[in-house]
């Protein structure tokens, strides 16, 4: 089939899991009957894969077809507990390079409840580091590791993302949320590049928040939100608050923007319970359809889908999960509600905003223009000043490790500081702090240069395996352009 030629275009649909083949089914249903112009290719991911022994959860001909058409609508997947099984969503994401998530969340009151009926907010979450790059390690008998990724270039993308998307969509305010208080290098990393970026955004209001309050104040004043760009795991968190705020979690869509590939989903998750029982709300699969619609250059349709939803939802036909006495006149399922949007298309809301996608809809892969280019930072002057060893060690007293470790001679390094989970325990370390078998000796040069060797890191561990102190991971201390590239020990 040539696409071009009959202006259609190819779209991978994955059903998925759960509830995944009744909304993602009832979806395409109505696609296909507003006259959107694609060509579906199924493809099969999640649990029936894994079950093939796919720890992926995504086979060969799943990959192979989202690299040719670029684009994925994907129904709810479930990924196994435990086992080592990564999740299809993260994986996908990151492999393909989706940087950017998109979640619009609006109310639709009266006829969805909710406390906030004006409330309409769009977060922008950074979809590829922080702790979702998935580098977890045990490390002792008592102590699980994550890894907290956050780089320069990826804060850069999705702040300038952020700010792109806000001036084509027409958003006055962007408010970047971080927990920079605390983690002072990856999310005051974030902060960081926002500030910068900002400069070149004057008519757009920037503020920043801390994600505690962020997150008490989304849920109870929404309205002092526009728009919101933050990291991988807050973004996660606080778009579900907003979703679910704004009336429900499943009417919520959201966009998964790359440079090449883009992905289309609902927010919610697979819903097992309610599997096959036909009482499923598909409309965050409907709506993340119509972000679809729009990336691919179809905000005609686009609209007509997304006025037949409204004209449907202020009409009273609602499924379970947001029915209410008074308000709704019909309880349906999820076969009945895409019957009801189905027949309203070419209709529009009464009393709900009619959209207007095709006079202005931008489409959500073009909002970075071509000369955005990343900038790469002038390599600083790193010198290597001291290292961070993490020992496994089933002693509770802090001066004890001290006094093993000092019977241990380096002529370049010296033990600085002793934490357990982070805090200070030595020297001057207090009785009440709790301790685990997880501790971190922090070694400082004390050559007269202030500098050490890679050697001198491998000779140290070298003596404490000797010593039987079993070292568990390293972190070297470097400055950069005299700048310590490392935090300091809490109560150090």
């Amino acid at each position: 089939m040539s696409f071009q030629r009959e202006n259609v275009v190819p779209v991978t649909v994955a059903h998925g899991d759960g509830i995944g083949p009744e909304i993602t089914g009832a979806v395409v249903r109505i696609l296909l009957a507003s006259g959107a112009r694609l060509y579906i290719e199924p493809v099969q991911i999640g649990k029936t894969v894994y079950e093939c022994g796919v720890s992926s959860g995504i086979g060969p001909e799943a990959w192979e077809s989202v690299r040719r058409t670029k684009v994925l609508l994907k129904g709810p997947v479930t990924t196994p507990q435990g086992g080592g099984l990564k999740s299809v969503n993260v994986t996908l994401r990151k492999t393909m390079g989706l940087y950017a998530n998109v979640r619009p969340c609006q109310a639709y009151a009266p006829y969805v409840h909710t406390r906030h009926p004006g409330m309409d907010v769009v977060i922008i979450r950074e979809n590829e580091e922080d702790l979702y790059a998935g580098i977890e390690h045990r490390q002792t008998d008592e102590v699980m590791q994550c890894l907290k990724l956050i780089t320069r270039p990826g804060c850069q993308r999705i702040v300038r993302y952020a700010f792109e998307y806000a001036r084509l969509h027409g958003r006055k305010r962007l408010t970047c949320i971080t927990k920079d208080n605390i983690m002072k290098l990856t999310d005051g990393l974030f902060h960081k590049i926002f500030d910068e970026i900002g400069g070149d955004y004057p008519d757009i209001t920037q503020d920043h928040m801390i994600v505690d309050i962020a997150a008490a104040r989304l849920a109870d004043t929404p309205q002092d939100f526009d728009m919101i760009v933050t990291t991988n795991l807050y973004g996660d968190i606080l778009s579900d608050i907003a979703a679910q705020v704004a009336g429900s979690v499943g009417l919520a869509g959201s966009a998964n923007i790359g440079n090449d590939v883009a992905m289309f989903e609902a927010i919610h998750g697979s819903a097992p319970l309610i599997a096959g029982k036909d009482i499923a709300n598909p409309s965050g699969m409907l709506q993340a359809a119509v972000m679809l619609l729009i990336h691919i250059g179809q905000a005609d349709v686009a609209e007509r889908v997304q006025n037949a939803w409204l004209r449907t939802i202020e009409s009273g036909i609602h499924t379970e999960d947001v029915y209410q006495d008074g308000v709704s006149r019909v309880c349906v399922g999820t076969r009945a509600f895409a019957d009801a949007v189905i027949k309203n298309l070419g209709e529009k809301p009464q009393s709900l905003h009619a959209v207007a996608f095709a006079d202005s809809a931008a489409p959500l892969g073009k909002t970075l223009r071509e000369d955005f280019a990343i900038s790469r930072e002038t390599p600083a002057e790193k010198t290597l000043v001291g290292v961070d060893i993490f020992l496994h060690w089933g002693g509770n007293s802090a001066d004890e490790l001290a006094m093993k470790i000092s019977d241990i001679h380096s002529e370049s390094l010296r033990l600085e500081m002793i934490t357990n989970r982070g805090v200070k325990v030595w020297p001057d370390g207090v009785p009440e702090t709790f301790k685990t078998d997880h501790w971190r000796c922090r070694f400082k040069a004390k050559t007269p240069d202030g500098t050490i060797r890679h050697s001198d890191i491998v000779s140290l561990m070298a003596k404490m395996t000797g010593f039987r102190l079993d070292f568990i991971k390293s972190e070297n201390l470097c400055d950069f352009d005299g700048v310590p590239g490392y935090a300091m020990g809490q109560g150090q």
